[in-house]
C-alpha cells in the first residue's frame, strides 16, 4: 500500500465567500449556517464528493419534469420511463462548491432509491435504483474539461435488483453491493466468477408486512480484520464476504425499535484510532447506530397519518471485542431518518430528519431542525451537544456530505411522490451548508494551513512514514496535532457508504520555518483498514482541522 498525492501543484481547496447569493443564519459556538443554492433544480437525494472537490448530486427519473434543463436543448428519450418518455430537463447535477456553480448532467435510467462508491481511480461507481433502473450500472469519471464529463451507462448490468441496496469498497478494490428490495444476495463489481451470493440474514431480518421490510439499506462497515459489519432491522453479523461465511451473530441492539428503511436510522463505524499502535496491531472498532421508529410506526403513518415520536437512542457496539456488547445512550431528541457526518475532529454531527414518523410518502412529521455534535471520546452523559438550528426541514430523501474545507453540504428532502411546493413540508431543491464551530473567526490563529505532502518510495506503504509540512499562526501544544484520512462517503437515505476515518499514528512534529511546521505520521497498516482510494487528509491541531487536501492510497 502507499501514498500517491492528488494534484500536488495545488493543494488547498479554496472556499470564497458569495455575497449576492449566500444566506446565512447568527454564527454562535454551535456553528451557523448559510443557504448557497434557492434553487439548484433537482432535490439532492442522493450526493457524492468528488476527488476534485466537485459533488454529483441526483435524483429520481420517474416523476416528471424537473426544474433545470438539460444543456445546449438536449432531450433524454426513454420508451421506458413510466412518466415521461421525452424529458428535456435534468435529474442530476454537478456542484462546484468552490464557485457556488452547478450545471445540469444526463441520467439515462432511473437512479431512484440506489448506492454507490467511489472506485479506488476515483470514478463513481453508482448501482441500481428502480424500474428500468433496478440492475444498472452507471459510473461519472471527473476530467480535466468539467463540461464533458457526464453520467455512462455500463453494458454490463447487475445480476440481481438493487433497489434500497447498500454499497461498501473492500480491500481488493472491488465494490461489494448487498440486499436491496426482495433481493437476499449479494454481488460484487467488477464481476467475479460467480453472478451473486444468497445471504440468508437479509431474508431472516425482513419484516413480513407489506412495504415495512425494515432491513432495506442495510449498514455495511468493512473492519480493519477485512470482514464485513452487516446491520439490518435489529441484528447484526460478522461475515465472511469471501467464503459467504457468517462469523458471529452479534447481540440484538436493546429496545423495540426498527433502524433501517423504512424506520430509518443511520450508522457510522466510529473513528479508528491508529496512534500508539506503531503499525504492528490492529484498531479496535466501534460501530454505532442512532434513531429508527417502533414497530407499527410505518403502518399509522401510511394509513392513518398518525406519526409516532421517533426513537431518541444510540447504541454503541465494540465489534473487536471477545464479547461484544451493545451500550446505549439517548439523543437530546428523538429521529428518524437522520444524517451522520464523521468530521475530521473524530467527532461526529447527526442532522436532518425528523422527530415523528418513518420514511415513506408524507410519513413524517416535526422535522428535527437542531443538529447535534457527538464526542465519541468523552464521557457518557456529555457526549452530546445541541447545534446551531436549521432553517429548512430535511426530512425523506435529504442527503449530507463533508466537504474537503471541512463544512457540511446538506440537500434534499421530498416527502412527496412528485415535486410539490406547497405542502406543508414542500420539496426542496436548496442546498445549505453547515459550519462547525471549528470555522469560526476565534479559531483561525490555530488552523493549521497545509503547504505539501511530502512523497517518497517508502511513504506510507504499510505503516512506513510521510510527512506533512504545514503553516500555523500560533502554536498551542503539540501533542495536540494529529493528522485525520476521512473517506468521502455515498450517502442516501441516511447511510454514508464507505464513509470512514483514520487517525493516523504521529512520530513527530517540528518547526522547520517561522510559522512553519512538519509533523511526521505512519501510513495506515493495511488496506482492511485503508481501503484503496482517495481519502481527504487534515492536519488537526487543537481540535481544529486544516482544509483537506487529497491523497490516494493504493
Amino acid at each position: 500500500m502507499a501514498f500517491k498525492i492528488k494534484n500536488a501543484p495545488s493543494f488547498l481547496f479554496l472556499f470564497l465567500i458569495f455575497h449576492a447569493t449566500l444566506t446565512t443564519t447568527t454564527s454562535s459556538s454551535s456553528g451557523h449556517w448559510v443557504q448557497l443554492q434557492r434553487s439548484i433544480g433537482i432535490s439532492a437525494m442522493h450526493m457524492q464528493v468528488m476527488i476534485d472537490n466537485k459533488v454529483v448530486i441526483f435524483d429520481r427519473t420517474d416523476f416528471g419534469p424537473s426544474n433545470i434543463s438539460l444543456a445546449n436543448n438536449r432531450c433524454r428519450f426513454n420508451p421506458h420511463d413510466m412518466t415521461l418518455k421525452l424529458d428535456c430537463t435534468a435529474h442530476s447535477v454537478l456542484y462546484d462548491p468552490s464557485s457556488n456553480t452547478l450545471r445540469p448532467l444526463t441520467l439515462q435510467s432511473d437512479a431512484w432509491c440506489s448506492s454507490g462508491s467511489l472506485s479506488p481511480d476515483g470514478t463513481l461507481i453508482q448501482t441500481g435504483g428502480f424500474n428500468d433502473g433496478y440492475n444498472k450500472l452507471r459510473t461519472f469519471t471527473p476530467c480535466p474539461n468539467h463540461n464533458q464529463c457526464d453520467w455512462l451507462e455500463s453494458p454490463r448490468n447487475l445480476s440481481n435488483s438493487r433497489w434500497y441496496a447498500s454499497n461498501q469498497l473492500l480491500p481488493d478494490g472491488t465494490i461489494i453491493i448487498v440486499g436491496g428490495r426482495s433481493s437476499f444476495t449479494y454481488e460484487f463489481v467488477p464481476k467475479n466468477e460467480m453472478s451473486f451470493h444468497f445471504l440468508n440474514f437479509l431474508r431472516l431480518t425482513r419484516d413480513p408486512n407489506r412495504g415495512e421490510e425494515n432491513n432495506l439499506y442495510p449498514f455495511l462497515h468493512l473492519l480493519p480484520d477485512g470482514n464485513l459489519f452487516i446491520f439490518a432491522n435489529r441484528n447484526s453479523i460478522l461475515f465472511d464476504y469471501k467464503n459467504n461465511r457468517v462469523i458471529r451473530d452479534f447481540p440484538v441492539i436493546p429496545g423495540l425499535e426498527k433502524r433501517n428503511y423504512p424506520s430509518t436510522g443511520s450508522s457510522v463505524l466510529l473513528p479508528l484510532n491508529l496512534t500508539g499502535l506503531n503499525g504492528t496491531r490492529l484498531p479496535d472498532a466501534e460501530v454505532m447506530v442512532c434513531g429508527g421508529a417502533f414497530p407499527g410506526a410505518f403502518g399509522l403513518a401510511t394509513k392513518f397519518k398518525v406519526f409516532l415520536e421517533a426513537s431518541k437512542t444510540c447504541g454503541r457496539l465494540r465489534v473487536t471485542d471477545a464479547e461484544p456488547q451493545w451500550v446505549m445512550e439517548k439523543m437530546p431528541t428523538p429521529r428518524v431518518m437522520p444524517d451522520m457526518v464523521l468530521l475530521p475532529d473524530g467527532n461526529v454531527v447527526i442532522l436532518n430528519g425528523a422527530m415523528n414518523g418513518t420514511a415513506g410518502w408524507e410519513n413524517a412529521a416535526n422535522p428535527a431542525l437542531c443538529p447535534v455534535l457527538y464526542r465519541p471520546g468523552s464521557n457518557q452523559g456529555f457526549r452530546f451537544q445541541s447545534l446551531a438550528p436549521a432553517n429548512t426541514p430535511r426530512m425523506y430523501h435529504s442527503a449530507a456530505v463533508l466537504l474537503p474545507d471541512g463544512r457540511i453540504l446538506v440537500g434534499g428532502s421530498n416527502p412527496h411522490r412528485l415535486y410539490d411546493f406547497r405542502s406543508i413540508y414542500p420539496t426542496e431543491l436548496s442546498l445549505d451548508a453547515y459550519y462547525p464551530d471549528y470555522l469560526g473567526p476565534k479559531w483561525e490563529p490555530v488552523r493549521p494551513t497545509i503547504v505539501a505532502v511530502e512523497e517518497t518510495n517508502d511513504t506510507a506503504s504499510h505503516g512506513r512514514m510521510f510527512s506533512v509540512t504545514f503553516s500555523l499562526r500560533e502554536l498551542r501544544t503539540v501533542p495536540g496535532i494529529s493528522v485525520s484520512l476521512v473517506a468521502p462517503s455515498f450517502t442516501t437515505h441516511s447511510f454514508g457508504m464507505n464513509q470512514r476515518v483514520l487517525v493516523l499514528d504521529v512520530v513527530a512534529v517540528r518547526e522547520v520555518a517561522q510559522f512553519g511546521y512538519k509533523v511526521v505520521a505512519r501510513g495506515p497498516p493495511s488496506l482492511a483498514v485503508a481501503p484503496p482510494g482517495y481519502y481527504m487528509l487534515f492536519i488537526v491541531h487543537a481540535g481544529v482541522p486544516s482544509t483537506g487536501v487529497w491523497v490516494q492510497v493504493k
